[in-house]
């Protein structure tokens, strides 16, 4: 119950409004606390609500490797660092180096690493950066184009290697565009075979509903009713099982 209150307290209890966007967002988690994370901070504080919505906005998640207690405190520790960080509007990739090194003395100490992808998204322009600490890459679904690209640049996990580099990655999102953030918890799922989920069928799971013009929300809930379907009845989640949807309008 302490694991549970620490995950619950860690993650948003609700979306925040971004001009243009629909948004949504849900941690399944497992029977074993996790160390699931995801978040959206804007990088504006002192500005009134309605200029907030059009101002840049960072979106994260993340996973520390482990389970229990240790994980979700870990979690805490570097969420704190991570959104004093980003105040200084820095790039995603510098973001990711100076958390790095910031977190690699804690994470060396407790034998654990994290997994982070780090995007911020500007309202006004619809350009999306980012950089990824060797997180499970988002789902890009280019409506224009109509197909899948994944959003992934090279980067170390967090806390393996003091003086790593970070890639950074810039892309231009335009009207009906989908992003699917997720946790390796929804693509290590697995059957009663023993079968993983895995990224081809989350691919193709999220590509059929993309074209489909649904809301953000209702995306998420027709994959995690897939990932029922797929595990089967009364089959508990061995991963927490994380994902974000963010739509342009």
């Amino acid at each position: 119950s302490i694991g549970a209150e620490i995950q619950s307290q860690l993650l948003p209890d609700y979306c925040p409004i971004i001009f243009g966007v629909d948004l949504a967002a849900h941690c399944r988690p497992a029977l074993q606390l996790g160390g699931d994370y995801y978040d959206f901070m804007s990088l504006k504080t002192n500005i009134s609500e309605k200029r907030r919505q059009k101002a840049r906005w960072a979106l994260v998640i993340g996973d520390v490797m482990g389970k229990g207690i240790p994980a979700g405190l870990l979690m805490t520790m570097l969420r704190g660092m991570l959104r004093a960080e980003v105040l200084t509007g820095l790039p995603p990739d510098r973001i990711l180096h100076d958390l790095n090194q910031l977190a690699i003395y804690d994470l060396d100490q407790s034998h654990r690493f994290v997994t982070l992808f780090y995007s911020d998204y500007d309202p006004r322009t619809k350009k999306l950066r980012y950089a990824n600490a060797a997180h499970n890459p988002p789902l890009l679904w280019k409506n224009s184009e109509q197909k899948i690209i994944k959003l992934d640049s090279e980067g170390f996990v967090l806390g393996l290697q003091k003086d790593a580099e970070y890639e950074g990655g810039q892309i231009q999102l335009d009207k009906n565009d989908a992003i699917l953030y997720y946790t390796d918890g929804v693509t290590d799922t697995s059957n009663s075979l023993g079968e993983r989920f895995d990224e081809e069928r989350l691919i193709k799971s999220f590509s059929k509903l993309c074209k489909q013009s649904l809301k953000s929300k209702e995306i998420l809930n027709k994959i995690f009713k897939t990932l029922d379907d797929f595990t089967g009845q009364n089959r508990q989640l061995q991963d927490d099982a994380s994902m974000v949807v963010f739509q342009l309008e």
